[in-house]
């Protein structure tokens, strides 16, 4: 199983004299990711958003800045909002990203988790889903191959043109993100294409029925279930100690919360919610590394997924802290998940 991370690049929305601007978080983003690189964790992805609490408006401009400070590392979007984007030009930057990552680039597609990008950009949000299934298929089509015709009612058409450049890799690794739609995992599935589930709250045991209708329904389609990769995206934290990850992370990620909540309708978090939801049930991986670990290891029994990222810089964090959380992960914690997930398979561990 692939384990890595991914972020929003969030950055301090009020001043202060711990306040990180877009400036100094994209600094410390290319070390985190170096660092990530170094102690063998095998994916980083970067949100797209277009926020004032955000500085990643642009992943695969950053992505590429962090493929010339690394060696192996997979380096995707975490998401790329292609409903308000041109599929040709998200092409275009990717195949650029892989071509300088010498084939470590791919894409993670959605719909997005916010709005802003709609207007922005001169879209109309009642065209929400028939835009993304719309340029979902263009950007398809287009990894196919290098001359594309298409057509389409949310964008001019393509007569037999040629796009470049094309990538390293013979075709881009292309994602579908959901957030726990049923027809979302679907068209992943009747489309063939790789899903990753965020789970940000609730249960994450109520969440596996959705990886058994994908596989279902990528079997009725006529693609092998056991050839399509599934990916668990979710928040957490690890620190020397389950109380120190616990309360490093909880002022943070409440601070985002709430001020989504706020935005959203949600009602307000607390300390005790975010106790239950790092209890072994709830779907935050807050702990020492051997708690992560564990939990990790029992969600993977619960939905065999194939990767797994962590979501742990949520907020304004310290970028010392987000470090040695990183450091953590890919010294301590991947290594018995590893170890674990081997083991269940029937194979020898690693190293051996």
């Amino acid at each position: 199983m692939e384990l890595g991370l991914y972020t929003f690049a969030d950055v301090s929305v009020t001043p202060g004299p711990d306040a990180i601007d877009p400036h100094q978080r994209l600094r410390n983003l290319m070390e985190e990711i170096e660092l990530a690189d170094q102690v063998g964790l095998d994916v980083f992805g970067l949100g797209e958003h277009h926020r004032p609490d955000y500085a990643a408006s642009a992943p695969a401009v950053i992505l590429a800045a962090a493929a010339e400070r690394t060696k192996r590392i997979k380096l995707t979007s975490a998401v790329t909002v292609l409903s308000s984007d041109d599929p040709v030009r998200v092409f275009q930057q990717f195949a650029t990203l892989d071509l300088l990552s010498g084939g470590r680039a791919e894409i993670m597609a959605g719909r997005g988790s916010f709005i802003e990008s709609f207007p922005l950009f001169g879209y109309d949000l009642g065209d929400y889903d028939e835009l993304f299934a719309e340029k979902l298929d263009l950007l398809l089509k287009l990894n196919d191959s290098v001359n594309v015709t298409w057509s389409g009612s949310m964008r001019a058409p393509i007569h037999d043109r040629g796009v470049y450049p094309r990538p390293y890799q013979d075709r881009l690794p292309i994602w579908i993100a959901v957030g726990g739609t049923p027809q979302s995992v679907v068209r992943a599935a009747q489309l063939g294409l790789p899903l990753a589930l965020a789970i940000i709250g609730g249960e994450p045991a109520r969440f596996a029925p959705l990886f058994q209708l994908y596989r279902e329904a990528a079997r009725r389609s006529g693609h092998d279930p056991q050839k399509l990769a599934t990916s668990l995206n979710v928040h957490g934290f690890v620190g020397e100690t389950t109380g120190q990850a616990a309360d490093d992370f909880y002022e943070p990620q409440a601070e985002v919360m709430n001020r989504i909540g706020r935005e959203r309708g949600w009602g307000p978090t607390s300390r005790a919610h975010f106790d239950q939801a790092r209890s072994p049930r709830g779907a935050l991986f807050v702990g020492d590394p051997e708690t992560v670990a564990e939990k990790i290891v029992a969600q993977h029994k619960l939905f065999g997924n194939d990767r797994f990222l962590l979501q742990m810089a949520i907020g304004v964090m310290p970028h010392a802290k987000i470090m040695k959380a990183i450091e953590l992960y890919g010294t301590r914690v991947a290594p018995i998940v590893r170890r674990e997930v081997q083991a269940a398979k029937g194979a020898e561990p690693a190293g051996a």
